[in-house]
């Protein structure tokens, strides 16, 4: 993959650390040219979890790419304009991958856990959804204005599981599958200009702010924190979702998946790569993976192949209204 991207103008919301830190940091390494956003522009020495665009940048630079750090609120309208102005400006209206990752409801979500919505204040939607989701829409919306002149591009919603069924809380899930429903209905508009619009499931992954919140004793007797940080253990780096999207980013056939919904895992198997550790991970359609995180017994994943799944018409019933 490398500088196979080298020439390509990248956003990354969310930035600062986490997911869309090794989004980021692959994408630079792939060659692009990368603007990163997120409210925390310097280091923090008071912050507990840390990460800082400015940090990310430096990371990224010193792997010989091109960052380019911009503070951005993303629950604001005007910054996410300004943002785009930006970009439009300095690249000659060039815009090829945006990657919709800035999410503000770690904390919140951490906090109410296990919390009935109908005991949540009204504003904890907000907390959820506004930069989770609204801000997805919009930053859609200025990229597509971009692309769509230029007859190419690529969006992607970080996504998840929680968008099929119930995870963490109503807000939560409601959030993830409007994002999912987002890049299926934005990618059946946007196919005729030769835009792919799509929604990347990671899998479990090992963030600062996860593992920070895993180590509070507020939830060391709770069954559901306790079988998550079993899968925390074999789970995904940041970067490994960096590699999904720089490897889609470079994929000349990309537009055969636009307006599905991708795992990270499955992405990993179809394009040939592993983690950064050299970890090949695992697919939530796998059965082994399945028992094991049910369970919180490991054993499965040895002794059951990977290549037992659940096909994706069988996932998809988890998620059946009708």
């Amino acid at each position: 993959m490398a500088k196979s991207l080298a020439g390509k103008v990248c956003i990354v919301t969310g930035a600062s650390r986490g997911i869309g830190k090794g989004i980021a940091l692959q994408l630079g390494t792939a060659g692009a040219t990368v603007y990163i956003t997120g409210r925390t522009l310097k280091k923090k020495d008071d912050d507990p979890v840390g990460g800082s665009l400015e940090e990310t940048a430096d990371e990224v630079k010193a792997r010989g790419g091109k960052c380019i750090p911009i503070q951005c609120d993303h629950s604001k309208d005007e910054d996410i304009k300004n943002l785009f102005d930006r970009v439009s400006q300095e690249q000659n209206g060039q815009l090829d991958v945006l990657v919709n990752n800035a999410y503000s409801g770690v904390q919140i979500l951490a906090e109410n856990f296990g919390t009935p919505f109908w005991e949540l204040d009204a504003d904890f939607w907000d907390e959820i959804n506004n930069v989770g989701l609204r801000n997805h829409y919009i930053c859609g919306v200025f990229a597509a204005r971009l692309m769509v002149p230029r007859k190419q591009g690529l969006i992607i919603n970080v996504s998840s599981a929680g968008g099929l069924s119930y995870l963490f809380n109503v807000a939560y899930g409601i959030g993830k599958e409007a994002c999912d429903r987002m890049a299926v209905d934005c990618a059946k508009e946007l196919r005729k200009h030769n835009v792919a619009f799509v929604s990347l499931w990671p899998g479990v992954v090992q963030t600062e702010m996860i593992n920070h919140f895993l180590k509070s004793k507020t939830y060391e007797n709770n069954r559901e924190v306790t079988l998550l940080k079993k899968a925390i253990e074999n789970g995904e780096t940041p970067e490994y979702t960096g590699i999904c999207v720089a490897r889609l980013a470079a994929d000349p056939d990309i537009m055969k998946k636009t307006g599905r919904i991708l795992i990270a895992a499955d992405l990993g198997r179809e394009y040939g790569f592993t983690d950064v550790t050299g970890q090949q991970t695992h697919s939530l359609r796998e059965l082994g993976y399945i028992l094991s995180f049910l369970t919180g017994n490991a054993i499965f994943l040895k002794w059951i192949p990977s290549f037992l799944r659940i096909p994706y018409w069988i996932l998809s019933l988890q998620g059946n209204k009708f």
